[in-house]
Formats: structure tokens, C-alpha cells, sequence
């Protein structure tokens, strides 16, 4: 009991702690807030341990993405540009809500492949909408709610009761629902049987149970749920994101990206062989050409090729064994 009551109170120490430097953050300009993104992004760079900032797993992530073509400088590079983008990232979900509306959309974002997209939605079938953690998959979101398109959001819960209702609303306000990512799939095999859309991450790790396939040439645990899901219920995977452009503070006050659509993906154009795999290939490999149009706005972080496949690990396994 005291424990689950320092727990509360520990929890919602650190909502206020997060409240506060949001209302810090909703009162900054989009220059501001750009300044202060890189110098904390220069902070974790350069000032914390590289244990706390992982920048060793970033690193491998890149040598494994791009091997010898980049220089260490260059990798620094993509390392810093990524924590600069995830600063600035948080300070425009702070906002997001009552600085980006229908009237203003067209100011903020610059479309890429649309007409694929909302042909996809505006079909009598269910669509998965899938990203990365690439630019802002936020304001992706959000930009499909504003224009009328709900869906459920997959996401797993925050630990923290206070954050993951702020979120939670967040999501909400543009008129999305969520579906807590542990044990999600009967809830959106429900979502795409009423012909509705759920939209997801789909590029973290999958474990041993994962369907392996190529990302940045090198096989990747892959969750083959979203296949299977299409497969099933006859949905488009709309593989899209939401790149930042460059910034112009002289003509625009705010940030501004591109919401893209890199590929529409139909079951029925993968009719014969192991459809699971083709499909969770041909989507990884979108995912994939999107990064490469800012690999700085991609999070290097986390352990994306951590579970190897069995063919890999035999050896290693007649090692210890002998």
C-alpha cells in the first residue's frame, strides 16, 4: 500500500514536471523553439555520457544502414540532427492541437502522392495506415483527423496514468480512438472487419516470432500481424510519413513537412507464394526509401536489428554447445 501510494505520487510529480515545460514550450516561436532544440541536442552530444544517450546502438544502426559510406563525422552528424528533431518534435505536439487546424493546413504541409492515399480511405475497403518513428508521426495523425478520416491509433500505454491520459486526449482531439498495443490484435481485427482504419508503427523489433526480412540489407524482425491483418480482411497498408522540410522563418511562422505516401499496398497484388513475408518485405522496403529522404529524422535509438534469425545464431549456438 505505501508503496502503490509513493508510486502516485511519484507519477504525478512527474506530470507536473512535464505540464510545466510544456507550458514553457507552448509559449516559444518555431525560431525559438529551433534554438533551444540545438542546444539540448548539443548537450546530449556532447555534454552526457554516451552510455545514457545510446549513442553506441545509434552508431551500429548506421554502420549497419549505410557501412562504409559514412564517415564518422557524418554519422555525428545524423546523430545530432536526430535528437535536434526530436526536441523540436515534442515542442510542436505541445502546440499541435490549436496551432494546426483545417484552415491552416495547406500553410504547414506539402503533399506527396496523395491521390494514392485518399483514394485508399475513400474506398469501401479498411485501410492500415503504417509509419515509422520517422519525422513526425504525430502530425501525420493529426492531419488525417482534421480531414475527416478517424482511425485507431495502436499504441502502447505510458506507465504513467497522468502522461498517457494527456496523450491520450492529444490523439483524441482530432477525433481518433486508441487501441493499447499489448493484446491489440482482436481489437483491430474488429476495426477492420467494420470496413474502419487503424494506423500503427510498424518498425520495431518483433522478437524471435517475427517475420524476418531486408532493412538497409540486413534481415530485421518484423511484426507479420500487419500482413496477416491486410491479408484477412482485405485492406490497404498505406505506408506514409511526415518528413520536416527546411526551415524558411522569414515566410513561414511555423514548421513544415511533407506528409507523404511511399506505397499502397493490396493483398491482391501479392496473389502466390509466402504473402506474409512479400507484404511485410514490401513495406519495410518503403519504410526504408522514406528514411532515406532524411535519415537524420529517423530514431537510430533503437535496437531495430536486435533478434537474429536461426540461421544466424547456429553457429554461435555449436559454439557454447562444443
Amino acid at each position: 500500500m505505501k508503496s502503490r501510494r509513493f508510486l502516485k505520487v511519484r507519477h504525478f510529480c512527474e506530470y507536473l514536471a512535464f505540464r510545466s515545460i510544456t507550458c514553457v514550450l507552448g509559449i516559444l516561436s518555431a525560431r525559438q523553439a529551433d534554438a533551444l532544440a540545438k542546444r539540448l541536442a548539443a548537450f546530449i552530444v556532447h555534454v552526457l555520457p554516451q552510455k545514457l544517450t545510446r549513442y553506441k546502438v545509434a552508431r551500429e544502426n548506421l554502420r549497419i544502414a549505410f557501412g562504409d559510406r559514412l564517415t564518422d563525422q557524418e554519422a555525428d552528424r545524423i546523430i545530432y540532427g536526430m535528437w535536434m528533431h526530436l526536441f523540436r518534435m515534442v515542442a510542436e505536439i505541445v502546440v499541435l492541437p490549436r496551432k494546426l487546424v483545417r484552415e491552416n493546413v495547406m500553410d504547414v504541409i506539402q503533399f506527396r502522392n496523395r491521390h494514392g492515399a485518399v483514394q485508399a480511405l475513400t474506398s469501401d475497403r479498411p485501410v492500415i495506415l503504417l509509419s515509422g518513428h520517422y519525422g513526425n508521426w504525430e502530425m501525420s495523425i493529426s492531419v488525417f483527423g482534421l480531414f475527416g478520416f478517424p482511425m485507431s491509433v495502436v499504441a502502447r500505454p505510458l506507465d504513467n496514468p497522468y502522461l498517457d491520459a494527456w496523450f491520450e486526449r492529444f490523439r483524441r482531439c482530432t477525433g481518433h480512438s486508441m487501441i493499447a498495443k499489448k493484446g491489440a490484435f482482436n481489437r483491430m481485427a474488429s476495426v477492420l472487419e467494420a470496413g474502419g482504419s487503424i494506423a500503427l508503427l510498424g518498425d520495431q523489433d518483433a522478437g524471435t516470432r517475427g517475420s524476418f526480412v531486408n532493412f538497409f540489407g540486413k534481415s530485421a524482425s518484423t511484426f507479420p500481424t500487419i500482413a496477416r491483418l491486410a491479408i484477412e480482411y482485405d485492406a490497404y497498408i498505406a505506408l506514409g510519413y511526415s518528413r520536416r522540410l527546411p526551415d524558411d522563418f522569414q515566410t513561414h511562422r511555423w514548421s513544415r513537412y511533407e506528409l507523404g505516401s511511399e506505397a499502397i499496398i493490396d493483398p491482391h497484388d501479392f496473389p502466390d507464394g509466402d504473402r506474409v513475408t512479400v507484404i511485410t518485405q514490401a513495406f519495410t522496403s518503403a519504410l526504408e526509401r522514406a528514411v532515406l529522404l532524411a535519415p537524420e529524422q529517423y530514431f537510430w535509438v533503437h535496437r531495430r536489428w536486435k533478434t537474429r534469425p536461426p540461421r544466424e545464431q547456429a553457429p554461435e549456438v555449436t559454439k557454447q554447445a562444443a
